[in-house]
């Protein structure tokens, strides 16, 4: 059986190259490389960021929390709903300004001034790296639970897999996979719960296998009514400011198209959210021996599952692994063209060798995560924390940018600053962890208040939003 499931991964992988390499004949300008041209349908657009969603933590650390937390496990699915409605609501619009990047988006908001340009593309860029060693974890694990292949050989492969899509089709293949593996994923899940339920004994017997505290309400009675706030705060910060969410925005063919593919996703998404916690309660019923609970995803498919299913059950758990990972992967790597490169170099990439130095930067910045990701196990923590260090500050930013026209640099360089100082001072204090679950909710607050303040004892910046704008077009021009 483990053989078959192997051979059912390579087959898969041989596909998603396959795709890759066939949209991406028409390519011709880093543009296209990076953004798909900027005009992805409705359709596309629904599809990847369905399948950028349910994602590692839908499919590993979901289920895996399910295990432990009985309907805690939707607390991930609801506070990435939420999320996705606030993107739609609040960000879809900025699709009129041509941005390429977060970094050129948050610093629009305080003047285009070059210091936050600068310091954000370097957090997004490490952001992206943390969000693809979270995706390499989760589906080398995976693959190593049911194929027998060493965790450290599982993580490589995984990685080197998404690697030569991505690194032949930029942008468009991971729409384009995106949306297949959207499919798969929802088909496989589904299919999993129910065969799942069915093998203990039916809904009844599932709940009676359960500790009582885990039915109540998102399991509030087990795991505390802060720390399921925590949590879906967590994911809810992640939606608003992954870059890789942005990248939607950046290259939907118009607001609307974007902002109703959001809305569809999120809803979508909202019922999605039972589906992991059902599987991880399902496996808690069938192996409450296990020693991690993040192999109670793989466990099922390996148990409990008909040979046949099984191996659709892989396929959807490395869909959802490599559609996230990929989308991250784009992502850093625009950061990396747009601003980095001109950080370092004083000036842009030159447009005829956009896609070649794309496909560098690819290959590189997979490399780091893989580096990262071979030195931890926990999935849950990987996310929650880097998502309270590096990108509550940047969810704040945004936020006070958007709809605050008085917010300036000095402000953005606070709440970047002191969200992540609270982050890290909670995460290395065992008591304040302990209390709050995780850094997300003091670190918002703490980066909201420094923002503010700041921004009220400083001076406004100079350039209007009219000037901003046409300084960092002028800028994004000479590349495209």
């Amino acid at each position: 059986m483990e053989g078959i499931f192997f051979l059912a991964f390579a087959l898969y992988v041989l596909a998603m190259i396959t795709l890759s390499w066939w949209v991406s004949r028409r390519q011709k300008s880093g543009e296209d490389f990076l953004l798909g041209g900027r005009s992805l349908p409705l359709l596309l657009t629904l599809g990847t960021t369905v399948a950028t969603m349910v994602g590692t933590g839908s499919s590993m650390g979901a289920v895996g929390f399910a295990y432990l937390n009985g309907w805690a496990g939707t607390l991930y699915g609801i506070g990435g709903s939420i999320g996705i409605l606030l993107l739609a609501w609040i960000f879809a619009p900025v699709r009129r300004y041509q941005f390429m990047t977060m970094s050129e988006e948050i610093s629009f908001y305080v003047g285009a001034n070059p210091l936050i340009k600068n310091l954000l593309a370097i957090i997004i860029y490490i952001a992206c790296i943390g969000w693809l060693g979270a995706h390499v974890i989760g589906g080398g694990m995976y693959l190593s639970w049911l194929t027998g292949i060493d965790i450290t050989y599982a993580k490589m492969l995984i990685a080197i897999s998404f690697t030569i899509y991505v690194v032949i089709g930029g942008y468009t293949a991971v729409v384009w996979t995106d949306s297949i593996q959207a499919l798969i994923l929802f088909t496989g899940f589904i299919l999993m719960a129910y065969f799942s339920v069915e093998y203990v004994g039916g809904w009844q017997a599932l709940m009676a296998a359960q500790p009582s505290a885990n039915l109540s309400w998102f399991a509030i009675d087990k795991i505390g009514l802060l720390h399921g706030v925590s949590l879906a705060m967590a994911i809810l910060v992640g939606i608003l400011a992954t870059p890789s969410f942005r990248q939607r925005i950046y290259s939907g063919k118009d607001v609307s198209s974007i902002r109703r593919s959001f809305v569809y996703s999120g809803l979508l998404y909202l019922g999605f959210s039972i589906i992991p916690a059902i599987i991880g309660m399902a496996a808690f019923a069938i192996a409450p021996e296990l020693d991690n609970a993040s192999f109670a995803f793989p466990h099922i498919a390996l148990h409990v599952m008909p040979l046949a299913l099984g191996v659709l059950i892989i396929i959807a758990g490395i869909s959802a692994t490599l559609s996230s990972a990929s989308s991250d992967a784009i992502a850093g790597v625009s950061v990396a063209l747009r601003d980095l490169y001109r950080m370092i170099t004083g000036k842009m990439p030159p447009p005829n060798k956009v896609i070649w130095l794309s496909r560098l930067s690819l290959v590189l910045t997979i490399a780091i995560a893989l580096v990262f990701a071979l030195l931890s196990d926990d999935i849950i923590s990987y996310i929650t924390k880097m998502i309270s260090i590096l990108m509550a500050g940047m969810c704040v930013c945004g936020l006070l940018g958007r709809f605050w026209p008085r917010y300036n640099w000095q402000g953005a360089l606070a709440s970047l600053f002191s969200a992540a100082v609270t982050a890290l001072a909670i995460s290395l204090h065992s008591g304040w962890l302990a209390f709050w679950g995780n850094p997300v909710l003091p670190a918002l607050l703490a980066g909201f208040i420094a923002g503010v303040m700041a921004t009220l004892l400083t001076p406004a910046d100079e350039l209007s939003e009219q000037q901003a704008l046409e300084k960092l077009s002028r800028e994004r021009e000479l590349m495209e």
